[in-house]
């Protein structure tokens, strides 16, 4: 991996942790919860979201091996008593970081693909590819109904009490679970990350008219 690209993408890797988890402490304030805040979380700063492992390492590691970027940042401690809506707003707040990744792949995507700069072989094209790729690749990660992935807040505010229960228990272990799938069937899920991320391509692809064979 050449410096400059390395660089490029620890760059593209920081925004895309920073704003995914802004944006959960950012919702949940204003859904009456202030926890984030009082953590100093509503900030821009990376040191304050950054996890060494998944917020660097596991992603730089997937590039160098050719695979789907994806990983995770520090969650932003959120109090579900004081969220309006409790497990509603809280799912509310969970889909926030997911999303703001998927509307920043969309606008880079939009952005690189009418201006042609995500076409070229320059450093800004490579540039715009991976905020496009990193942030499919950070949004489908974080939707997986693992706790303490994002997927699994939204899958509790859907799901009856008995599905409740089998998540909270997962909860003191699910951080190990997201582990193992990394490290033990890393080739096997980042297969299945590909195809996602593939298929949401395609789909902006077609947004803008291109048909991809």
């Amino acid at each position: 991996m050449q410096v400059a690209e390395f660089i490029i993408v620890i760059v593209v890797i920081v925004i895309s942790v920073v704003l995914h988890e802004l944006s959960h402490g950012v919702v949940a304030y204003f859904l009456g919860d202030r926890t984030a805040k009082e953590a100093g979380r509503l900030s821009l700063n990376p040191l304050k979201h950054i996890d060494p492992f998944m917020s660097i390492l596991v992603p730089v590691l997937l590039y160098a091996m050719n695979a789907p970027i994806f990983g995770g940042a520090k969650p932003v401690p959120i109090n579900t008593r004081n969220l309006k809506g409790r497990e509603w707003g809280m799912a509310l707040v969970a889909v926030a970081g997911p999303l703001t990744n998927f509307l920043l792949a969309l606008i880079f995507f939009l952005i690189g693909h009418f201006t042609g700069m995500i076409y070229g072989l320059d450093l800004t094209g490579f540039f715009f590819q991976q905020m496009v790729l990193s942030n499919l690749g950070f949004m489908i990660f974080n939707l997986i109904p693992i706790p303490p992935l994002d997927g699994s807040r939204i899958l509790y505010a859907i799901s009856p009490d008995v599905v409740r229960g089998f998540l909270l228990q997962l909860e003191t272990y699910g951080v190990f679970i997201v582990y193992a799938l990394i490290l033990v069937f890393g080739s096997a899920f980042s297969n299945l990350m590909a195809g996602g991320v593939n298929g949401i391509l395609d789909f902006f692809y077609w947004v803008v008219g291109v048909h991809v064979v």
